[in-house]
């Protein structure tokens, strides 16, 4: 349970911190690259967290 905490919590410290970078630096290209690096981050999270869930309801 807490390994999924941290992982959301992790995602979102990512988020916050590419949005301030993207709200300092507004370039398209930057814009283009934080987008995919969400995305990316976004699809392992969503991995973790399903991970962890199928590994909590089989113990």
């Amino acid at each position: 349970m807490i390994d999924r905490i941290l992982a959301l919590l992790a995602f979102i410290v990512l988020c916050a911190f590419l949005v301030i970078l993207l709200w300092h630096v507004p370039r398209l290209d930057l814009g283009a690259v934080v987008l995919l690096t969400l995305g990316l981050a976004g699809y392992d999270t969503a991995q973790v967290m399903r991970r962890h869930a199928i590994d909590d309801r089989q113990k």
